[in-house]
């Protein structure tokens, strides 16, 4: 039961016998998760992986959160078309020490062993790098996905990032995990750990990869650097009203990755709207309500709530999420820059999308033109998309 239970919402788990094994031996497992800091901010999409990990916290395996703070110097080369910018120790250390207590939303943080890989990837000598290298060819490497189609569009790829998965994988050796959990797109990594537990002698890991969860575009997998997360910083308001902006069909995503939803209760729902029985809004309000509760608390889901309803539905733009502007412009700008300004998009294209389509509003006064000149001025209320509304302090 332990077992099915386990392999419920993943995607892949490599090998599932082994897994099936390792628990049926009674031994405490050592679960490994892993987060390089690159982002002060952890989002909705790393705590599909944070709820699988902590059903086997539940169960009293040891759970290792791993921090990254040594590969995140070279950055995680997945889904790249381009290499990372370094980071520096002092940007590394900063966004680490917020882990922490966002880890702590999901997982029993006194029960959580937290570790570090500079504490061993700091110590290896030459000769042991040379050693760890040699255990793959260049061509395995380049089998990535995202490295073999960077070579094909001819972009560079620098020898650094080539050895980060080699170093996520020796994490495993260090560690002597039992399992390791990622995103989808991680398999390639995970498996590395597995393949080099083996040539160190020790029984190779399971890997179980959980689906990704698309961002606010419903397009790129939820991410800071692609301005589509929903952090789990983010004031509960804000989180609430970003999830109410998502489109309708993405909500049964959120509904099957975020509260567990199964199949069958998915399929109910959607025959409820296509009989125009249950509004996608309702269920859009119950998704919403449902991850703050989850995530937050339910005190803030019941605050959320009912500030959206007087925003939205009510049109009292009191409860508007304010936008302090430290420096006025002195003259008109573009509706186009003031929703740059106001970040209220992850791209260009997609604020110049989204006024051309009549979805941006400034006191009420809709606008189209993306070169519409606005005089920008204190308690202005600015809409973007159904459910964004800025308020400028």
């Amino acid at each position: 039961m332990k077992f099915q239970s386990l392999l419920a919402g993943t995607s892949q788990v490599i090998v599932a016998q082994d897994l099936q094994k390792k628990l049926e031996s009674g031994k405490k497992l050592i679960i490994k998760l892993g987060a390089d800091p690159t982002s002060p901010n952890l989002h909705l999409g790393h705590a599909v992986v944070l709820c699988k990990m902590r059903e086997f916290q539940d169960l009293g395996h040891t759970v290792v959160f791993l921090i990254g703070d040594y590969t995140a110097r070279i950055g995680d080369p997945t889904g790249r078309s381009k290499t990372r910018p370094p980071l520096t120790e002092e940007q590394i250390a900063h966004n680490s020490a917020t882990y922490l207590e966002q880890v702590g939303r999901i997982l029993d943080i006194h029960k959580v062993t937290i570790r570090y890989n500079s504490e061993w990837l700091d110590k290896l000598s030459g000769k042991e790098w040379i050693k760890l290298c040699g255990q793959f060819t260049l061509s395995r490497l380049i089998e990535r996905e995202d490295f073999a189609k960077r070579i094909a569009e001819q972009q560079p790829i620098g020898f650094h990032e080539l050895l980060y998965p080699i170093m996520q994988g020796y994490d495993s050796v260090a560690l002597h995990a039992d399992v390791e959990l990622g995103g989808t797109d991680q398999t390639f990594n995970l498996l590395v750990g597995r393949f080099l537990q083996e040539q160190f002698g020790q029984e190779p890991q399971v890997v179980m990869t959980m689906p990704l969860l698309e961002g606010l575009d419903g397009v790129q997998k939820m991410s800071k650097s692609y301005g589509n997360a929903i952090g789990l910083t983010d004031p509960a308001d804000q989180a609430y009203g970003k999830i109410m902006s998502i489109s309708d069909t993405l909500m049964w995503r959120y509904y099957s990755l975020l509260l567990n939803k199964n199949d069958q209760e998915i399929a109910r729902m959607q025959q409820e709207v296509t009989h125009n029985t249950v509004h996608p809004m309702l269920l859009k309000k119950q998704l919403a309500y449902g991850i703050i509760k989850k995530f937050w608390s339910n005190e803030e889901a019941d605050q959320a709530q009912q500030q959206f309803e007087e925003l939205f539905q009510k049109k009292n733009y009191t409860h508007a999420q304010e936008f302090k502007i430290d420096i006025w412009p002195t003259e008109s700008i573009t509706i186009l820059e003031l929703i740059k300004m106001l970040k209220a998009c992850p791209s260009v294209s997609e604020a110049r999308r989204l006024i051309e389509a009549g979805a941006v509003s400034v006191d009420e006064q809709k606008i189209i033109d993306p070169k519409e000149l606005v005089v920008v001025k204190r308690d202005m209320v600015v809409r973007v998309g159904k459910h964004r509304f800025y308020k400028l302090v």
